[in-house]
C-alpha cells in the first residue's frame, strides 16, 4: 500500500467532547432543550448540518424548522471550539509515524466542515504528519459518497489498489465499499463492532499498530 486515508472523529481524534459541548452550546443559545452525550456520539458522522438538525429535532423543534438559524450559531461556536479537549486515540501517533517510516502517504477525509478539519488536524498533529486533510467542502459530496476518497487518490497519485481507507463509523464503511478501497474498521471510535458489521464491514481492528500489518 503506498497511502492510506482515515476519517477523523472517533478515527485518528476522540473529539466527541468537542463536538458534544459547541453542540449543547447551540441549543442552549436557541432556548432548546441540551442533549446527551451519547445522543450526541449517535448523530456524530454524517457532517455538522445532520448532526444538528438531528439535535435541535430531539430538543424542541421536532421539524427541524430552525436548522438554518442553528448552523450558522453551530458554525461560530464550533470554530471557536473545535480543538476543545481533542486528542489523539492511544498508539494513533506511533501508529502514523510507522506508517511514515515506510514511505506510506497520509490523508484525513472527514464530513466534518473543511476549515475546522484541517484546524484540528494541524493542531493535534502538527504540520508535517499528514500530506493531505480534506473536509466537507462545496463541489465534493459529503461521504458516504466516494468523491472525496477520488479527490484525494488524484492529489496523492495512487491508485485504489494502492491505498487503504480507516474509519469507525458505518458511514465510513459505506463510503470506502463505495469508492472501491480496502477498508478497514477501527473498534475504539464512535461505534460497535455489531453497527461496523451491519454496514458491510469485512477488516476490524481493535488497536492502532493491528493496521500495519495490511500495509
Amino acid at each position: 500500500m503506498k497511502a492510506c486515508i482515515f476519517d477523523l472523529d472517533g478515527t485518528l481524534t476522540d473529539t466527541l467532547d468537542s463536538l458534544h459541548y459547541s453542540v449543547n452550546a447551540t441549543l442552549r443559545e436557541m432556548g432548546l432543550t441540551e442533549i446527551t452525550r451519547e445522543q450526541c456520539r449517535s448523530f456524530v458522522g454524517n457532517g455538522a448540518r445532520y448532526l444538528i438538525n438531528q439535535a435541535i429535532r430531539v430538543s424542541g423543534d421536532p421539524q427541524g424548522l430552525r436548522l438554518d438559524e442553528g448552523m450558522e450559531i453551530y458554525g461560530r461556536i464550533f470554530d471557536a471550539n473545535c480543538t476543545y479537549h481533542v486528542t489523539p486515540y492511544e498508539g494513533v501517533c506511533q501508529m502514523l509515524a510507522a506508517l511514515k517510516e515506510r514511505g506510506v502517504k497520509l490523508a484525513v477525509l472527514s464530513n466534518k466542515p473543511d476549515r475546522q478539519t484541517v484546524k484540528v488536524v494541524k493542531e493535534v498533529f502538527g504540520e508535517d504528519t499528514f500530506d493531505y486533510a480534506q473536509g466537507q467542502k462545496e463541489g465534493i459530496a459529503r461521504k458516504p459518497e466516494p468523491d472525496g476518497i477520488f479527490c484525494l487518490l488524484d492529489q496523492m497519485h495512487v491508485t485504489k489498489e494502492e491505498c487503504l481507507y480507516v474509519g469507525d463509523s458505518e458511514v465510513d464503511i459505506k463510503t470506502g465499499r463505495n469508492a472501491r478501497v480496502k477498508t478497514i474498521g477501527v473498534l475504539w471510535g464512535f461505534r460497535d463492532r455489531e453497527t461496523l458489521e451491519a454496514a458491510g464491514a469485512k477488516e476490524m481492528i481493535g488497536r492502532p499498530e493491528e493496521l500495519l500489518q495490511f500495509v
